[in-house]
């Protein structure tokens, strides 16, 4: 299996071009490359799949083999994949994601695409939309119990759902004991992605995201936007941000037509053959 190693923001997947080779089980494939001493090491596998509907397909697959409706740097990477590959000389591509067709606008330069523009789409707010269990409405800043402590959440869904919480010292919030409680909290029937949340300014923020199916990553595209959202929301930042993650910095804006726009990097680490086997 021939692939690509790329990261946005420090979030790396593995890329395999499903327009010209088959991968058959996914779900273990995923498992397999993305452990770090035994496989590639990555956040994830993406396939670039063939659609009937927009440019390309993105399916992406967590470390743990489930599959995510939507990855912001890894819908970013795979639109740099397909364009220096020469698969398309288009700088604005649709692609099919399980969250919907999403818009990219590519910046190139000496023929190499270096940063990506999204549409992230338009943030669903009502908790049977992200989907959360309890009574109809939104969810901002609403306590939410995880053993004994309590923690005061806004949840919405960029596609995928999403925990914000904000703290005052991101670095100290305990992501690591309570990222992963958050994530299968019984109120939440397709488990979430949790983010600590920092306010610095009105206009940016610190982000440190444990992601579903993965755990701590360095960077998170859908969980910046619901950031953003959250931050909107609870009338701590404005409607233009950026959000530094552990990785890098994501440039967001919510906009008067309701969708998140999403700007950061993409890049190309590497190139390789993957031998599924034992030897």
């Amino acid at each position: 299996m021939r692939f690509v190693k790329m990261q946005g923001a420090g979030n790396d997947y593995i890329y395999v071009d499903c327009t010209e080779e088959m991968i058959e089980n996914p779900q273990e494939v995923a498992r397999r490359v993305s452990a770090g001493h035994f496989g590639v090491g990555s956040d994830g596998l993406i396939l670039v799949c063939p659609s009937e509907i927009a440019d390309f397909k993105m399916r992406m697959f967590n470390p743990d083999g489930s599959e995510s409706q939507m990855c912001g740097n890894g819908i970013r990477c795979l639109a740099k994949f397909v364009y220096d590959r020469g698969m398309t000389k288009k700088e604005v591509l649709r692609i099919e994601t399980p969250a919907g067709v999403m818009k990219l606008d590519l910046s190139v330069e000496n023929g190499r695409v270096k940063k990506v523009r999204v549409n992230m789409g338009r943030p669903k707010l009502e908790r049977r939309q992200i989907p959360m269990k309890g009574p109809a409405g939104r969810v901002i800043n609403e306590p939410l119990t995880v053993g004994d402590e309590v923690f005061h959440i806004t949840a919405l869904s960029m596609g995928n759902p999403h925990v914000v919480i904000f703290v005052d010292d991101v670095e100290k919030a305990p992501v690591l004991t309570a990222g992963p409680s958050i994530e299968r909290h019984p109120a939440f029937p397709e488990r979430t992605n949790v983010h600590f949340v920092q306010v610095i300014t009105r206009r940016e923020a610190r982000q440190r995201t444990w992601e579903r199916g993965t755990g701590e990553t360095l960077a998170c595209g859908t969980g910046a936007s619901a950031s953003l959202v959250a931050g909107c929301l609870n009338e701590k930042l404005d409607a233009e941000a950026v959000i530094a993650v552990s990785g890098g910095r994501l440039e967001l804006a919510w906009s008067d037509d309701d969708n998140v726009y999403m700007t950061g990097p993409a890049v190309t680490v590497f190139e390789g053959e993957w031998f599924d086997r034992e030897e």
